[in-house]
């Protein structure tokens, strides 16, 4: 199987995932803010999602920066987040700290055996390396449901109603996605999947920071995706300057299922870029001498 083959199959996995998970046990409220979550990348991503469920008391941190200043988690309970459990920033990070969670797919990793405890993300994927989808969903919901407890129904009805939506997004141009409390690190997430499967140039900006930033070195025909609601005037405003913008609606209420909606979205219009360029593999599979440095980096 290839590797863009095998993210497809890896998307097609989630709702069943979803309708299995049971959450562990919920961080008491008035420990929110003796409490850090970290990781990076996607986990990164994940790690913000429980500060934003948190209303921002657990704190999101770069786990190079925890390792540079330990003081920022000092008597405090860390959460590191990592799939593979291998990543040498939350290992060297972890080491630092007393009291620190593992939230790895293995808790027989480095990272696994340097923290006190491990919460292990049981959910089955393809076997081949590709860009993250499920692992990224389990990573999500499992932080989520240490800050806030949740039910989540529909969510085959989402599931298909955010490969329906992404089936109407054409990609052009430079990317912009946009998002707030909830929806700002999966804008993050998005820009990640165009980055790992096409080489996209791809952004990600809080709704409002845009207007002050990014905006300015847009140019026509470039796409602006809107992970928020109740955008339509704002919508209007860059559909004149000869932008691509699309605001797809959830269909949903529920912030987590909102959540859910907009990383399928994320997933799909990567899925469906790939398609449309008749790609067999990833983009940084093929991209060897970007792929070494990173995992220099990284491992």
């Amino acid at each position: 199987m290839n590797t863009i083959d095998a993210f497809e199959a890896d998307i097609a996995r989630q709702p069943k995932y979803i309708k299995e998970f049971r959450a562990g046990l919920q961080i008491p409220k008035n420990r929110h803010s003796r409490t850090v979550f970290s990781g990076s990348g996607d986990s990164l991503a994940a790690a913000m999602l429980a500060s934003a469920f948190s209303d921002y008391a657990i704190a999101a941190v770069d786990p190079l920066e925890l390792a540079k200043n330990p003081e920022i988690a000092k008597n405090k309970s860390v959460y590191f987040v990592s799939v593979s459990g291998n990543t040498s920033a939350n290992i060297r990070a972890s080491r630092l700290f007393r009291q620190t969670i593992a939230i790895t797919k293995n808790p027989n990793s480095r990272l696994g055996a340097s923290c006190k405890k491990a919460i292990c993300l049981s959910y089955q994927d393809s076997g081949i390396i590709t860009s993250g989808s499920i692992g990224f969903i389990a990573s999500a919901l499992e932080c989520i449901s240490k800050a806030v407890s949740f039910d989540i129904k529909d969510v085959e009805r989402i599931f298909w109603h955010a490969k329906k939506e992404a089936s109407k997004i054409d990609v052009s141009g430079k990317v912009f996605f946009l998002g707030g409390q909830y929806t700002y690190p999966v804008a993050m997430y998005a820009a990640a999947k165009l980055y790992e499967i096409a080489g996209s140039d791809a952004h990600y900006e809080r709704l409002e920071q845009f207007f002050h930033m990014g905006l300015f070195s847009t140019k026509k025909s470039d796409t602006v995706i809107i992970f928020e609601d109740k955008i339509a005037r704002l919508q209007r405003l860059l559909q004149r300057l000869g932008l691509g913008v699309y605001a797809p609606k959830p269909g949903t209420k529920n912030k987590v299922g909102q959540v859910l909606f907009y990383a399928f979205l994320s997933q799909f219009v990567a899925l469906r870029l790939a398609r449309k360029k008749r790609q067999k593999e990833c983009y940084f599979v093929l991209q060897k001498r970007l792929r070494d440095a990173s995992s220099q980096t990284i491992y």
